[in-house]
């Protein structure tokens, strides 16, 4: 199983130049797009949890292909920018290493674009160990992660915490490679998609990459 993330990793790595955008992810409003027919599958008219929702965008796509969510994030602000973006929605303003709400249990979607990378690497591996003991055998965990190769977004010039863990604008903020990914997701998943790309949503490039896993019983 490690050895099969690895290579899914490296392929997809390799087949990317840098500064030249992978096609797949260059538009942020679409990358749930493909996704979405198999979350709503899954889902099964359950919840799905979105760690981290920050202001709702994901929420908004969700509720528009009449999927339930219940969303966390910490950032008031951003709560309520969420709340009005997507008022359907259950959102909590709360940390993602708090217990998640009640209202999720038994959802077998769990949703987190850029939200896994403020911890330490510690913290980091134990909440991958909560998503994955969250969901039922089967369950789904669509995320994205920042890359190494995010340049322009904190990846260089900064602090470093440790390893690939920076103090970015006053905040700490992880830059996974090809192999912390691996490392993250090492058992009980199944990969079903593993690649990095550009998000062309901001001023500039920001690399990332896009993970689809399947809990495995």
């Amino acid at each position: 199983m490690i050895r099969n993330l690895i290579l899914m990793c490296e392929y997809r790595r390799s087949g990317v130049k840098p500064h030249e955008p992978n096609a797949e992810m260059d538009n942020d409003d679409s990358w749930l797009q493909p996704w979405l027919p198999l979350m709503a599958r899954h889902s099964a008219g359950r919840p799905i949890l979105e760690l981290g929702c920050g202001s709702g965008r994901d929420t908004a796509t969700l509720l528009a292909h009449g999927l339930d969510v219940v969303a966390l994030d910490l950032s008031e602000e951003a709560v309520a920018e969420a709340r009005l973006r997507a008022p359907s929605a259950r959102i909590h303003r709360q940390d993602l290493q708090a217990p998640f709400p009640p209202e999720a249990e038994g959802c077998s979607v769990v949703l987190a674009s850029l939200s896994l990378h403020y911890f330490s690497w510690p913290d980091t591996l134990a909440l991958a160990r909560r998503i994955h003991q969250w969901l039922p055998p089967g369950g789904l965990l669509v995320c994205r992660l920042n890359s190494t190769r995010d340049v322009h977004y904190g990846a260089v010039g900064h602090p470093e915490i440790a390893p690939r863990y920076y103090l970015v604008d006053g905040f700490p903020k992880r830059f996974f490679d090809a192999d912390d990914v691996t490392l993250m997701f090492a058992e009980g998943w199944s990969t079903l998609s593993c690649k990095e790309g550009v998000i062309g949503r901001y001023e500039h490039p920001k690399w990332a990459w896009e993970v689809v896993l399947q809990r495995l019983a």
